[in-house]
C-alpha cells in the first residue's frame, strides 16, 4: 500500500471541495487504500488551519478530517532534517515524507527540492494508475 504525507493545502482543498484531485486522495485514505502519515506537528498545523475563520470549514467537518486521521493514519515523529527549504515551514512535511518513505502531496510543489517522492495531486494520482 503506498504511504501519502499531505501537505495542508491539499487537506483544505479537499473540504473545501468534494470535487478534485485533493478529494479523491482523501477518498483514498478513508477507503484505506493509501496510508497517511503524519507527525504531531502536521496534526497541529491541520488543525489550526482548519480552522481558520476565512475558509469557513464547519466545525463537524473539522472535528470529522482531524478524526479520521487520526484513527486510519500513522503517527511518525521524524528526524529533522538541514535540507535548504525556500518554507522552514514545509520541513515537518519533507522530513516526514523522506523518513516513511512516503509520497509527499503537495499543490506548491516549487516550495520543495526535485525529488521524485513529492508530487502534486495529479501527479501522485497518476501514478496510482501505472502501478
Amino acid at each position: 500500500m503506498k504511504r501519502v504525507v499531505l501537505d495542508t493545502n491539499v487537506l483544505v482543498s479537499a473540504n473545501l471541495t468534494s470535487e478534485g484531485n485533493p478529494a479523491k486522495i482523501v477518498n483514498l485514505v478513508s477507503y484505506s487504500e493509501v496510508r497517511l502519515i503524519y507527525s504531531p506537528e502536521i496534526l497541529d498545523e491541520y488543525k489550526r488551519v482548519l480552522a481558520y475563520e476565512r475558509l469557513d470549514i464547519p466545525v463537524t467537518a473539522q472535528s470529522k478530517a482531524i478524526e479520521g486521521i487520526c484513527k486510519l493514519g500513522e503517527l511518525l515523529e521524524p528526524s529533522i532534517s538541514t535540507i535548504p527549504l525556500a518554507d522552514e515551514t514545509d520541513r515537518v512535511f519533507y522530513d516526514t515524507a523522506k523518513e516513511s518513505g512516503a509520497i509527499l502531496v503537495t499543490g506548491n510543489v516549487k516550495h520543495f527540492p526535485n525529488e521524485s517522492f513529492i508530487m502534486t495531486p495529479a501527479e501522485f494520482l497518476d501514478s496510482l494508475e501505472n502501478d
